[in-house]
């Protein structure tokens, strides 16, 4: 967030700068007010910019093995760009790299997930998956990983056919 806001104001003192140089080009026969003008629109293309881009940021740096499986599109009416081209402002990461088997219960695979938002610190969530089963756990409230813990008294949760967690884990197979 730091650096989004030092690159806004240097974006407003190239854009008022630039408004200064048309002013002395033109020998003032331009209006004073263009400079804030012009300093104001370069924020606000600068801005908008940053909201744009960060998804496609975020991807690229994310770890090798790791897979987007939902993203999260914003709209909001006081940015009514945004109904024309929504931007990404939050997803989620399957760590391909953390899946593991458990032994207490074959065909139950255990995994990391990564939800990403924007201005939110990742935050990692834990599942136990059985895509035999077709039903998924989150591991956040269960610090043993035992077979009571993980069996059919466990509150597991369906996933449905099109769900995102399913598609990139259990059909892949």
């Amino acid at each position: 967030m730091f650096f989004t806001l030092i690159a806004v104001f240097i974006a407003g003192i190239g854009g008022a700068g630039l408004a200064m140089l048309l002013r002395m080009t033109f020998r003032g026969r331009l209006p004073a007010w263009i400079t804030p003008l012009f300093a104001g629109g370069a924020m606000i293309v600068a801005t908008v910019s940053t909201e744009y881009t960060w998804f496609d940021n975020q991807v690229g740096n994310l770890p090798e093995g790791m897979e987007v499986i939902v993203s999260r599109e914003h709209t909001a009416w006081y940015q009514p760009w945004t109904f024309v081209r929504p931007y990404v402002n939050g997803f989620i990461a399957l760590d391909h790299a953390s899946i593991r088997m458990n032994d207490a219960l074959p065909g139950v695979q255990l995994v990391n997930l990564y939800v990403y938002g924007r201005w939110a610190a990742i935050t990692e969530v834990p599942m136990a998956v059985d895509c035999e089963a077709g039903r998924q756990m989150t591991l956040i409230d269960q610090p043993d990983l035992t077979e009571a813990a993980l069996g059919d008294d466990a509150r597991w949760n369906a996933m449905p056919e099109g769900d995102a967690l399913r598609a990139a884990l259990c059909d892949e197979a």
